[in-house]
């Protein structure tokens, strides 16, 4: 009896994963109890099963912007030199503002740092807002000084990696998830600046 109801279980977990349109939390509590939300949790033991999939579909662009982290994003943005537009593109293609969300690699937080570069960043709590901005609006600031400036290069070593970018010879990389980030950071940037601009 308990495994039809475990099959049936997963049946329409698996259907309903794929008519959700929202983001889907879980975690697995002391018991071994495997806890699913569709409602953003406070508790940062969440951590992000499939993102927003409005957001993260491919090609979609859909603008959705947050203030609520705006003075962090600000005070990090003049302290290393950054655009804050540029950082909160960032955070829209990384995370649409979720501060718990884990990619399938292992990126983590609002800026989706990697465990080795927040360990480079000095980072001690990745999932913190303030901390993940920090590190994030640092490393774009280190990823300008080496490329020059160069958006393309820039967004293209945050999303792949520096060496990825090397590599090809400081080229965007021939990696689809790569290219299509590049245009989405872009695509928000420029959006959000025509914002500002009026």
């Amino acid at each position: 009896m308990k495994e039809k109801a475990m099959i049936a279980f997963l049946i329409f977990f698996a259907i309903f994963l794929e008519v959700a349109e929202c983001a889907i939390y879980t975690f697995v509590d002391e018991e071994g109890i495997v806890h699913f939300t569709n409602v953003k949790p406070k508790n940062r033991e969440f951590r992000v099963l499939i993102p927003d999939s409005n957001f993260h579909r491919k090609g979609s662009y859909g603008l959705r912007s947050n203030e609520s982290y705006d003075p962090i994003i600000h005070f990090y943005s003049q302290k290393y030199k950054v655009d804050p537009l540029l950082v909160k593109a960032v955070i829209m293609a990384e995370s649409n503002f979720d501060p718990y969300a884990i990619s399938r690699r292992g990126a983590m937080g609002l800026m989706q740092l990697m465990p080795d570069t927040a360990r480079m960043l000095n980072l001690k709590d990745v999932f913190d807002p303030e901390e993940n901005i920090r590190g994030g609006t640092l490393y774009l600031r280190i990823l300008k000084d080496y490329f020059n400036e160069d958006l393309d290069l820039v967004l293209a070593a945050y999303n792949a990696g520096p060496k990825r970018v090397l590599e090809s010879r400081k080229n965007i990389p021939p990696i689809e998830e790569t290219k299509e980030y590049v245009k989405r950071v872009k695509y928000f940037y420029r959006k959000l600046k025509s914002l500002r601009d009026g």
